[in-house]
């Protein structure tokens, strides 16, 4: 073999043996992260608490003083 032949399969083999690693490692950090929620975030806007509340509501009462709030938007 030559020697650009040896070089092209050791870069070709580094580069599948990297590739091999990098979608296990994803696979098995998709397996074990938390799935994203659905939640609406609120932030009172008397009390400055902030929470969470279900998918469906427009407006939630803080658990802290009772106040009725908007959704929160970043």
């Amino acid at each position: 073999m030559s020697a650009e032949a040896l070089v092209f399969a050791y870069v070709v083999s580094f580069l599948a043996g990297i590739s091999c690693v990098a979608i296990y490692s994803y696979f098995r950090r998709k397996r074990f992260e938390p799935m994203p929620s659905e939640d609406n975030i609120f932030r009172c806007e008397q009390c400055a608490f902030v929470y969470t509340d279900d998918a469906d509501v427009d407006r939630s009462r803080c658990p802290q003083c009772g106040t009725s709030n908007a959704k929160f938007r970043f």
